[in-house]
């Protein structure tokens, strides 16, 4: 009898193979969308005020600040966390043209890049695009293997 394994499964990356490139984008890996995360706020927020209101009921009424106060932080963490679930990254290589693409949060920039005048580094907690005048960090949403495995991909699709 074998025993189980514990490791967790690794990523792939699915480059997207086009006519004079490819296209990759990188995401967080998220158990929960936004609307499922919202449907379960909702429902914690109920519970916590439901057994306010009957501690309140019984005379207990000072619960009912405490209850109030949980369910404003309880918003504010599931809140935070759901601004942040549809972060990506996405790189797109038409021809000599790299486009990368960073979603944090509401904010997304985008940045074109001469794919002969790149160059990747990784030193494992990043993957770094060098250009003459700028660089950029991407694989935020990567584990260390699939950060290492990213740059080395990259970096043969790049040699144009």
């Amino acid at each position: 009898m074998s025993t189980p394994s514990f490791e967790l499964p690794r990523r792939e990356l699915a480059f997207r193979e086009e006519t004079r490139g490819f296209t990759l984008t990188v995401k967080r890996n998220c158990s929960i969308s936004p609307a499922g995360l919202a449907c379960v706020f909702a429902a914690l927020a109920l519970a916590a005020l439901a057994i306010a209101l009957g501690f309140a009921f019984l005379g207990a009424w000072l619960i009912l600040p405490f209850a109030g106060l949980e369910v404003l932080l309880l918003g504010t963490a599931f809140l935070l966390q759901a601004r942040h679930a549809t972060d990506y990254e996405r790189l797109v290589l038409d021809g000599e043209r790299l486009c990368v693409e960073v979603s944090d949060g509401e904010r997304v920039a985008r940045h074109e890049f001469d794919a002969r005048a790149l160059r990747v580094e990784a030193d494992g907690e990043y993957v770094v695009l060098r250009a003459p005048r700028e660089a950029i960090v991407l694989g935020r949403h990567l584990d260390r293997e699939s950060r290492a495995a990213f740059a080395a991909e990259l970096r043969q699709r790049l040699r144009i």
